[in-house]
């Protein structure tokens, strides 16, 4: 039996009240981004070097306004470390709109794929995907082997730079007292599942205290130096999906350590 979590208030206060990201940093995102991107051509002898996996299913879901082609980096990548990377099939991600059951959808594919393989599958979120990950995970924890987050807004959406847009596209008002109450209860842990939240403090997007979770037997943050837009691509991250991937079993937790030459990317 795993040892309940205890969530600290002043933590979790800190992160609700955390504010959103400089516009002075956004002007920087897109140009970090495309040099992330870049950054992939010297690292894929690296990459493709990597352990291979034991193979099982990798749902990747996409960020807010994104589809599931942002990710193709993401699952070329598994596939070469031997994993059977799937994508959500979900189209455009506009998040919970009133115009269809984004979270039923989600659960309907995540048995589909589970049923098919016959074990458990691991999901990959890369910002609104990623709270997405976490809660499909929270509500069939039966399916999931673990979850890894690519700066993910697992808090206030205020704390982030497109809560405003969010609220154009999606109908939804963030004040409303359900999407209120949605918002509180997402930083409840999630028992028995890996949990893997990569953040970085220079996310323009994002702000770095709502994409960390809080501290739990299954629970880690990984720091890195990163884009918001450029997780999808940036060799650091690659690098942990691949390690995390091998790592997370809900029966045998083992965190990701950073020493050594690791210093130099994560924190």
């Amino acid at each position: 039996m795993q040892e309940k979590t205890i969530i600290n208030p002043a933590a979790l206060n800190s992160a609700l009240a955390a504010k959103a990201p400089s516009w002075l940093l956004s002007l920087l995102e897109v140009p970090r981004a495309l040099s992330e991107a870049a950054s992939l051509v010297p690292a894929r002898s690296m990459l493709r070097k990597l352990p291979k996996g034991d193979g099982h299913t990798v749902i990747t879901l996409p960020g807010f306004l994104a589809s599931g082609r942002s990710m193709r980096t993401v699952r070329r990548h598994l596939r070469t470390w031997g994993y059977d990377a799937q994508c959500w099939n979900l189209g455009r991600n506009l998040g919970l709109t009133s115009e269809r059951d984004l979270e039923a959808l989600m659960d309907d594919r995540l048995r589909e794929v589970f049923e098919k393989s016959g074990e458990k599958v691991s999901l990959i979120g890369w910002s609104l995907g990623g709270l997405l990950a976490r809660e499909v995970a929270r509500r069939n924890p039966d399916f999931v082997r673990s979850v890894i987050m690519l700066g993910s807004p697992i808090g206030n959406p205020k704390s982030t730079k497109v809560w405003r847009l969010y609220e154009s596209v999606s109908g939804q008002k963030i004040d409303e007292e359900s999407i209120r109450r949605r918002i509180a209860s997402l930083r409840d842990p999630v028992e028995g599942i890996p949990m893997t939240a990569i953040y970085s403090r220079t996310d323009a997007i994002v702000s770095a205290r709502i994409a960390q979770l809080p501290p739990g037997p299954d629970v880690e943050n990984i720091g890195v130096t990163a884009s918001h837009l450029g997780m999808g691509f940036n060799p650091a991250v690659l690098y942990v999906i691949a390690d995390r991937l091998k790592e997370q079993h809900s029966d045998d937790w083992q965190k990701f350590e950073i020493h050594g030459l690791r210093n130099l990317f994560y924190h």
